[in-house]
């Protein structure tokens, strides 16, 4: 299959385009830039200059290839009605190229997108006011070409995509820690956040492209919910910091804004199950506590 991949060069893209290389398939990758058209050369793919604006490109990158993997979001954030139009007005152009072929479309959201405060699943409908409530428009957007002739499905990662080099949530944790002196969580630390290994995160996406039916929901989740007061645990232990509760204006802070101690006091278990017995996906990689301590996160390269 030729796969046309949008945010290829991206902290999770390249696991997927090694993955997808590997399995046999060949690659073109939506470059902005020199740098991301060398790094998706180096790993075996064909770079398209262009953005996610450059709709013409999207759709002509889209029309040439057997199938289309969309996982590029970004932008400024302090705009969020822009966010969800630039990554709308993408799936649209996308996804119109497709139409009427019946190939694969997959778009990439996130489970956050989901009620907090109980364990969330791929027939579950995401709720406009969750924390990712911005990734909504997108999955509908996708989701709706499976009308027209697409065999369209979404992914959902869990917030915590963990491995060598991440600079995501955990590593904000670790960061954190590093300059306040403690690893801290939110109230009693009992919320619980899904995570998913980088490599089984690459590993589902590729079979989504192969095998996901139209329309189908997909969740990146290999550990349903581990608890928050354990991740700063162990993230205390390895730097040699005591660990803390804080109160929410603490933890604002702390943690840099109101915005990020929301975030990282949320309750947001969510199931993979599904996903895992429709595809026959089955994450194997190590599981978060245990990357986080014998991975990259507190070592010196990473700090």
């Amino acid at each position: 299959m030729h796969v046309f991949v949008t945010g290829g060069s991206g902290l999770t893209g390249p696991a997927v385009v090694t993955g997808l290389v590997s399995a046999g398939h060949t690659v073109t990758g939506l470059a902005r830039s020199d740098a991301a058209a060398a790094r998706l050369e180096s790993l075996g793919a064909v770079p398209l200059r262009g953005s996610l604006e450059d709709h013409d490109g999207l759709r002509d990158g889209a029309a040439a290839a057997d199938g289309v993997l969309h996982m590029a979001f970004g932008g400024d954030f302090a705009d969020p009605d822009g966010l969800v139009r630039r990554d709308r007005s993408a799936i649209e152009a996308l996804g119109g190229a497709l139409a009427g072929t019946g190939k694969p479309f997959v778009s990439t959201s996130g489970t956050l997108v989901m009620a907090a405060g109980r364990e969330g699943s791929e027939a579950d409908r995401p709720d406009p006011g969750a924390v990712a409530g911005f990734r909504i428009p997108g999955e509908e957007a996708c989701l709706g070409f499976a009308a027209s002739g697409v065999r369209a499905s979404v992914v959902r990662l869990a917030p915590t995509v963990h491995g060598p080099g991440d600079y995501g949530f955990v590593g904000m944790l670790v960061a954190t820690a590093r300059r306040t002196g403690v690893s801290a969580y939110v109230g009693d630390g009992a919320n619980r956040w899904p995570a998913v290994h980088r490599l089984d995160a690459a590993d589902l996406f590729r079979l989504a492209l192969e095998q996901a039916p139209a329309g189908s929901v997909l969740h990146g989740v290999a550990e349903n919910g581990v608890a928050f007061r354990d991740i700063a645990g162990v993230i205390g232990r390895g730097l040699g910091l005591p660990t803390k509760s804080l109160d929410p204006q603490e933890a604002a802070v702390h943690f840099g804004n109101p915005f990020m101690a929301t975030v990282f006091g949320l309750d947001a278990p969510a199931s993979g199950a599904r996903t895992r017995e429709l595809l026959g996906w089955a994450p194997t990689r190590p599981g978060l506590l245990a990357d986080i301590e014998d991975g990259d996160y507190l070592t010196a390269a990473a700090a």
